[in-house]
């Protein structure tokens, strides 16, 4: 019976596929820099249309966008925190933790339009207390978050 071929002490076997461990390692690190891009874009674009659609929070959409390009794209990021409109919340919410008060004021007054519109539509009880129950732990998280830079 022969023996396989093994490698000689002091090197490494290349794998039956001809991908190294590096270039595989490589190929997977570029697969889920892609996959954070595109979840980047599908948040801002669900972030943008939340601008026009009450029911969809733009900011938390905007910041999960950043998140994501910072670890798929530094351009598209870069991109994002230099946007006249959307660099500031991120820049806020990065450096303090803060939303500004006119988007904390928003996103309540479309919280409570969103449970005024289920209670006209007479959803069921049960539904409507759900809504309420998740709206009210939201509008306290957003409410108790600093309102900008802190002054010392």
């Amino acid at each position: 019976m022969s023996q396989p071929d093994l490698p000689s002490p002091g090197t490494q076997a290349e794998p039956a596929s001809g991908i190294t461990g590096r270039s595989a390692h490589l190929s997977r690190h570029r697969s889920l820099r892609i996959l954070w891009t595109l979840f980047g874009w599908l948040s801002l674009a669900v972030g943008f249309i939340g601008v026009f659609l009450p029911l969809l929070p733009t900011t938390p959409l905007v910041l999960l966008a950043a998140f994501c390009f910072a670890k798929g794209s530094p351009r598209a990021r870069t991109w994002l925190v230099n946007h006249r409109i959307f660099g500031p919340i991120i820049a806020d919410w990065e450096v303090h933790g803060a939303i500004a008060p006119r988007y904390k004021a928003a996103a309540c007054i479309m919280m409570a339009l969103v449970l005024i519109a289920s209670l006209i539509a007479e959803l069921s009880l049960m539904a409507i207390l759900i809504q309420a129950v998740c709206m009210s732990l939201a509008a306290l998280y957003v409410l108790t978050r600093p309102s900008g830079a802190r002054v010392r």
